[in-house]
Parts: C-alpha cells; structure tokens; sequence
C-alpha cells in the first residue's frame, strides 16, 4: 500500500472531535433497535429522540397548607389578594370579578356570576383544590355546588356529596352531564378536596373528528375519570354534541349561588398529541418523513463538526432516517478511507481497535439489513475479512 496515501488516512480518522453533539453519543447505542418506519419518526431505543425536560417537582397539599406547584406550573391563584388580577367577570365586557380573597382562599360571592381566568390554554395538566362550606345547607344539587369549566366548555362538578346523594351525572368529579365519577372520595365539608385533571380537547379536521378529547381526574388521590371521551362541551339538560373547540380558552369557576373556596390553582400545558403533529406516538406519513428529514439533517450538520470514525458513523446514523443519495455517497467514500486505513495494520493494533472495528462494521450490517446500504460493497467485504481474520467472529456470544 501506498505509505503516504495510509498516513492520510490514518491521520483523518484519528483527528480529534472539534464540536460537541447536540446528542450525547454516551446516552444509548446507534444501530441497535428496529429503525423509523412510515407512521413512527423514531425507533426503539433511539438515542435522537428528546430528552424529557428537566421540571423540578412541586409538593404535596395538607389540609391546612397548600402545597408548592411545580416548577414549571403557571399558577392561576396562589392565596394572595393580588391574584385576583389574574381573573376577570365571565360577563360579556369582562372587568374585576366581585369574588374575594379570604384566608388564602378564592371565594365566591353569590350571586356576583361566574369568574374566568384571563390566561386561555388547550391541552393540560390542571390541579385545582376547593372546599364545600362548613356549614352545611341545601341538599342535591343545592349544597356546596360550583364547577370548574376547562376552555369555558366542559365542566368538572364541583359539589358537596359527602354524604349528600344526587343524579350521577351530575356527581362531584363527574363530567357533568356525560359521565358519573368513578368513586365518590370527598373529604367532609369544610376540608379541602385536591382535583387534578388532565384535559386533551376534542380535534377536528376538516370537519370531521380526528381525537374526541378526553379529561382524567384524579380526587384525593383516587382515580374518578379514567381518559373518559368529550367529543364536544357538555350542558344543562343537553346531550353532549360533538364539535370541534378552539385552540384556547380561560378557565372558568362557576357561581351557582354558593360560598365555595378555591385554592392553589395551577396549569401546565401540555405538548400536542400525535394527532396534531406532535412527535411522539404513531403520526401521519407527511408528519413522519418532514420528522425524520429533520431528524437526518440535524446528524448530518452535527457529522461535519467530527472527524475521523465519528464523522463516518454519525453520516451513517443520518441514513436511517432518510436515505439521502449525497449523504450515502459521502459514507461510502468515508468507510471507503477507513478501510484503507486499516490494510496492513499488525494484528495487536487491530485486536486494540476491535470495538471501533466491529462497531463501524455493525452499523454497516444494520443499514443493510433495513434497506439502507447495498450489500456487498467494498467497505463492508474488507471488514468482515478483518472479523475473520482476527477470530471476532468465533468469540461472539
């Protein structure tokens, strides 16, 4: 072999990484399990999907302290007078609500109307905590009743049924008017009942329903909806009609005529699901290939900040996502310069680059076996002559 031709490229593939990946190559293997397919953007064990973001948990509720939301929360009342400001009258010009703060506490003033938030979200995790007047009056439907509307629309009762029996539907913790709650786990009047919700809204394209929506409810803990659907806003007397909603809308507390206190009122919105482009779960085919030539141009950008072994199978890993013709091309010539590198090598110093050898080989088998390389090549013959060489092969487990 041409000496100077094996310095050249010896000293490519053993320069040093200049930049950092926007992935850290330490969290997983590439190459490892079933790729991207045609609704999946990424595969199984995929070191390239995203990290979960880092949120610094909250802490729990007592009955007489509210508890810390997490961190990355938007909190719609937080027991200070001047989060009034963060609501508004669901009247139709808005303006401040008559509503007070009292010991911590939102409380409703009967007969001042609805209040609304004036933040609007969708899709969320929302935890609300109310109490029921200690002292009891009414019955039914008329003891301790208010309700927490998500977008204004679709309501989670909010009623004093401890020990207080009305229509099931109408329950506290129900979906009012469409699905009685799973248990009935109220604390007594006068205590606090921790609510949290997770609400996805009913999508809608082109008319017709691509997800109805649906709210789990978690009451002290016990689960009381379990992904019940929406399909549309629920209503008094009123079958739910299903329909599409907008993006956004406020939250809104009701008054129906009794002092119910609200307290420790937070948000967090949620990522959109599968069905309105988001990246996880099985998308549509548009959805996935514009995902996963992201995806493949991003390793692409990050290989030509490597050098060396690492630019080569970075370019590699780029082609299970999208089989782009330059960028096969330019990891043939790249394989094509490291297996040159390697011709004439002793034995002892290929046995101490046995894990770079077989891992470049790996890759290579990988993107055959998915259709992702042509068999046979040049590159893939010279290092499996290596395997052979060196008895890698017999000593496989």
């Amino acid at each position: 072999m041409n000496p100077s031709l094996r310095s050249a490229a010896l000293a490519l593939l053993t320069a040093p990484v200049f930049a950092a990946a926007p992935v850290p190559l330490s969290i997983g293997p590439a190459f490892y399990g079933d790729p991207p397919d045609e609704t999946h953007p990424w595969g199984i064990h995929d070191r390239n999907r995203p990290q979960p973001p880092r949120v610094v948990a909250g802490t729990p509720s007592l009955p007489g302290q509210p508890g810390r939301p997490p961190a990355d929360a938007i909190v719609l009342f937080d027991g200070s007078a001047s989060a009034l400001a963060n609501w508004e009258s669901d009247g139709k010009e808005g303006g401040p609500t008559k509503w007070i703060v009292r010991d911590g506490a939102l409380e409703c003033v009967p007969k001042s109307g609805y209040i609304r938030s004036k933040a609007r979200f969708g899709d969320c995790q929302l935890h609300v905590e109310w109490a029921a007047p200690r002292e009891v009056k009414g019955n039914s439907q008329g003891r301790g009743n208010s309700g927490i509307f998500l977008m204004g629309l679709v309501e989670v009762q909010v009623l004093d049924n401890h020990e207080n029996p009305t229509y099931a539907d109408g329950f506290a913790n129900s979906v009012y008017g469409t699905n009685p709650p799973l248990a009935n786990p109220l604390r007594p009047p006068g205590e606090f009942q921790q609510v949290d919700i997770i609400f996805r809204r009913p999508v809608y394209r082109d008319g017709r329903v691509v997800d109805p929506g649906y709210l789990t409810v978690f009451c002290n803990g016990v689960l009381v909806q379990d992904h019940t659907p929406l399909e549309g806003q629920g209503g008094h007397m009123r079958r739910t009609k299903p329909g599409p909603f907008p993006e956004s809308g406020p939250l809104k507390l009701q008054d129906h005529g009794n002092p119910v206190r609200f307290r420790n009122i937070w948000y967090r919105p949620l990522p959109p699901r599968s069905s309105e482009g988001g990246t996880d779960g099985a998308l549509t085919p548009a959805a996935t290939t514009a995902k996963r030539r992201a995806t493949a141009a991003d390793l692409r950008s990050d290989a030509e900040q490597r050098q060396g072994t690492e630019r080569l199978l970075r370019l590699a890993e780029s082609l299970v996502y999208e089989s782009e013709p330059a960028a096969t091309k330019r990891v043939e010539e790249l394989a094509t310069t490291y297996t040159i590198g390697l011709k004439g090598l002793p034995s002892t110093e290929l046995e101490s680059r046995k894990g770079e050898i077989l891992g470049v080989l790996r890759a290579f088998r990988y993107l055959i076996k998915h259709g992702k390389l042509a068999a046979g090549s040049a590159p893939q013959r010279e290092l499996e002559r290596i395997e052979r060489a060196q008895a890698w092969e017999e000593k496989k487990k």
